[in-house]
């Protein structure tokens, strides 16, 4: 399979991936074979190549796969090499996209306070460069990381400005994503406040 072929084959990681809402609406893998397979396919292709710009979007796909498939170390590793890359570049959306999805697989790795480091340090780039496009996907997963935290007054605080940002840009899907983050701490607000001791 070469890289234009994989690119067509990832177009079907949805009918594979869901968000767990026993888990804070973590992303999961209902079949771990075909994700495998992805990332044996991924791994094969990122060995073969020497162009950095296949590289760098090899290994950020990887992160995320790594970090579906439970194997969130790996993604870190990845990740970390990502932004390296995007770095050496001087690509500050490359750097941006890296970031946020490093962030993403520290927080998998068990370390929420390091990937709310990381999303903050995402705004701050895209105040810095006047990069709006990202704002909502850094808000989202700070909205998220915070959610995981039990800091639910500013996640709801986050999500509702990703929401407002991505209601801007009329993404259905991005939108949906954000409610359910949004549904969620609505339905464990009223759990929590009407459960009895």
């Amino acid at each position: 399979m070469n890289l234009s072929e994989f690119k067509n084959y990832l177009l079907t990681i949805s009918e594979i991936i869901y968000f767990d809402s026993n888990e804070y609406l973590r992303e999961k893998t209902s079949n771990p074979f075909r994700l495998k397979k992805m990332i044996d396919i991924a791994e094969n292709l990122l060995a073969n190549t020497t162009s950095e710009d296949e590289k760098y979007f090899l290994m950020g796909t990887l992160g995320n796969l790594y970090r579906f498939y439970g194997e969130p170390q790996k993604a870190v590793n990845i990740l970390t090499e990502c932004v390296t890359i995007a770095s050496n570049q001087n690509d500050s959306n490359r750097e941006i996209v890296s970031l946020i999805r490093l962030g993403e697989a520290i927080k998998y790795n068990d370390n929420p306070m390091k990937a709310l480091e990381i999303f903050n340090e995402v705004l701050d780039k895209c105040k810095a460069n006047d990069n709006l496009f990202y704002v909502d996907f850094a808000m989202q997963h700070k909205g998220k990381c915070l959610l995981e935290l039990g800091r639910m007054a500013e996640a709801e605080k986050c999500l509702k400005e990703a929401l407002e940002l991505r209601e801007l840009k009329g993404d259905v899907s991005l939108i949906e994503s954000t409610q359910q983050a949004l549904n969620f701490i609505k339905n464990w607000n009223a759990k929590y406040f009407t459960e009895k001791p």
